[in-house]
Parts: structure tokens; C-alpha cells; sequence
């Protein structure tokens, strides 16, 4: 017997899928002169607020995708 069957691990991905759109969502742009600082690109709602709610949206699912009993056939 499997410890997770079919449906968690692709809850697990979809999980974990979140999460790196999260990340990907959370990174910087190259600046065109690394002398400059700009706080509003730096700063932006994407960055400190959209981001780090996708990540948690993930971390719930991948925690759901763990805890989730499989149905009996």
C-alpha cells in the first residue's frame, strides 16, 4: 500500500505549482542601471502583497494534498 495514491501527488503538484508561480511573481526585473534604486518597482503590490498570498494558497494546498485520505473504491 502506497503511502499517497494517485490524486494527492497531483494535488502535491498542483501544490507546488502555485508556489513557484509565487515565486516567480515575487522576483525582481534587471534594472537597466544598477546604480539607480527604485523603490516603487522594488515595492510594488505585486511583490509585497499578490506574491507571498499565491505562495500561501500553495502551502494550503500542498498541505490538503498531505492530509487528504484517498476514497474508497
Amino acid at each position: 500500500m502506497a503511502l499517497f495514491d494517485k490524486q494527492n501527488l497531483v494535488w502535491m503538484l498542483g501544490g507546488i505549482a502555485i508556489m513557484i508561480i509565487g515565486f516567480l511573481l515575487m522576483a525582481g526585473g534587471r534594472s537597466d542601471n544598477p546604480n539607480v534604486f527604485d523603490p516603487n518597482e522594488v515595492y510594488s503590490a505585486r511583490r509585497i502583497t499578490v506574491a507571498p498570498i499565491v505562495i500561501l494558497i500553495g502551502l494550503v494546498v500542498l498541505i490538503v494534498a498531505i492530509f487528504r485520505h484517498p476514497k474508497n473504491k
